[in-house]
């Protein structure tokens, strides 16, 4: 259920923003992205994460490929090595099961995965999940610390095999394992050559780097250049989900994303929950000026959710190039952040009440909870109704005046209200709610990359950084003092490293 009777429009308003999308051709583009046309012009790409959740009796052919058959092929594979690891058939080097499993990735092939591991972690069952991204070697260390290597599995999360973070993570992972196996397994020669074959598993499509990397590649599992990573969580990259939750709730999982796109590309523009959501965000970044959105999950379960919209939001429209490579003359994406309630009531949502700047807000709810004690989760649900009818109404000095309050506090205890919020309600966090939560959003970040005519699939803004890095790395590590090209300010902080750094 969405709620967004508490906005800043008027039946008028609302008209003129059903009318813009209508103008901006989101119904139109909606069926290029459907129907694998190579709407990533910058790539020259299809769009197709949505084919990603068709059912395996449907049919789309794109460059000539049917492409549903691939991703039923390759999801096969999956269910068939969930089934092993899951029942204890598959063993480790030393025949123990598997109990604990690494999804080693960055960027898409973490925030996903680890967001929906969460949200779903009620329908685990005996496999624990753990998540390492950041390349800082202690997020590896503090994960596998106190995690016996024998009962220990990885997932290399990278389609090229050669990201930068993710491989020196693998590697370090690597090491870990064997060097375990070694002094408390007792294994040596072969058997040890071997290990790495029964511990570890990619997510990639690069056979080679995957082989040389002593992983089998028949347990490598693909995905195609039309899944960008910030879309991916529904392909392979969700191989840890399947692990934890199975492969019957992962396709439930799927079956969610699918009911949300076929009401995305059916419903009335006026009556569609991610043009509903595209367009309110249009009006408040482009014609009222705000510069930010909170997302804020009244679900522990969902915590993870905030993070994940930000990279799904802020990589996807966060341009200032139009598709025909024109500069943008308008306002593209907000900066998107939160956290669950009610943490934020008692760290943030002071600036949101009575702060100067205007923030809008998705507030979301799950009516059923998985977990209940003592009534909590009604005391939880009575605060996220209040804040959404204080947000919006406020409090006046009159209604503050009426209650004995002293004249020289009246002021600082009037609340302006007409702070918009939208409130969506799911029945329950199931596999299928997440994939339909998950899709809602998705649609809604291309929505409005449509109308502000952006291409929402490209990511260059990711790479620049990155290239500079991998001319940095040797010049912190190298014996002889490097010559330096970069700006003074760059210069004096490596140099600066170089002459503190304890190795």
């Amino acid at each position: 259920m969405l709620d967004f009777s508490k906005n800043l429009i008027d039946d008028d308003i609302w008209g003129a923003l059903v009318a813009l999308a209508e103008a901006a051709g989101v119904r139109e583009r909606t069926s290029a992205m459907f129907a694998g046309e190579h709407i990533n012009n910058t790539e020259d790409r299809a769009v197709l994460h949505t084919a990603l959740r068709l059912p395996a009796d449907a049919s789309l052919t794109v460059d000539g490929q049917d492409v549903v058959a691939d991703v039923h092929e390759t999801l096969g594979r999956m269910r068939h090595v969930a089934e092993a690891v899951r029942s204890g058939a598959w063993t480790g080097a030393t025949g123990q099961p598997i109990r604990n499993v690494v999804n080693v990735g960055i960027g898409g092939s973490d925030l996903g995965p680890l967001m929906v591991y969460r949200a779903l972690s009620d329908y685990r069952e005996d496999l624990t999940c753990h998540f390492v991204s950041n390349v800082d070697p202690t997020h590896m260390h503090e994960t596998l610390r106190f995690l016996d290597p024998a009962e220990t599995m990885f997932l290399i999360a990278s389609k090229t095999f050669t990201t930068q973070e993710t491989m020196a993570n693998a590697n370090s992972a690597k090491a870990w394992l064997l060097a375990g196996l070694e002094s408390a397994g007792g294994l040596s020669g072969a058997d040890l050559d071997g290990a790495v074959a029964k511990h570890f598993m990619a997510l990639s499509t690069n056979a080679e780097g995957v082989a040389a990397f002593g992983i089998d590649p028949n347990n490598m599992f693909g995905f195609w250049d039309w899944v960008g990573g910030r879309y991916s969580v529904d392909s392979a990259i969700g191989m840890s989900l399947m692990l934890a939750i199975g492969p019957e709730e992962f396709d439930q999982f799927l079956a969610g994303f699918h009911e949300m796109d076929q009401h995305f590309q059916t419903a009335p523009l006026a009556e569609n929950l991610p043009v509903i959501m595209g367009l309110l965000g249009i009006w408040y970044r482009n014609f009222l000026d705000f510069e930010t959105h909170a997302v804020l999950p009244y679900s522990q379960y969902l915590e993870r959710f905030p993070a994940y919209l930000q990279q799904l939001d802020m990589e996807s429209n966060g341009k200032s190039t139009k598709l025909d490579g024109s500069p943008v003359d308008h306002e593209t994406g907000p900066i998107i952040w939160g956290e669950p309630g009610t943490n934020g009531q008692h760290a943030f949502y002071q600036l949101i009440h009575q702060g100067t700047s205007v923030v809008p807000a998705d507030l979301i709810g799950v009516v059923n909870p998985a977990n209940d004690v003592g009534g909590q989760h009604d005391l939880l649900m009575a605060n996220l109704f209040a804040q959404a009818e204080a947000l919006a109404f406020g409090k006046t000095g009159e209604e503050v005046e009426a209650q004995g309050i002293s004249v020289a506090l009246v002021n600082h205890k009037t609340f302006s209200g007409n702070r918009p919020t939208n409130m969506i309600l799911a029945d329950e966090l199931t596999p299928g709610i997440v994939g339909q939560l998950i899709a809602l959003y998705e649609h809604k970040v291309f929505v409005q990359g449509t109308i502000w005519g952006v291409n929402s699939f490209d990511q260059w803004g990711v790479e620049l950084g990155k290239e500079l890095a991998r001319g940095i790395v040797p010049e912190l590590t190298s014996d002889a003092d490097p010559d330096l090209n970069h700006d003074g300010s760059t210069n004096a902080l490596i140099n600066h490293y170089r002459a503190t750094r304890r190795r």
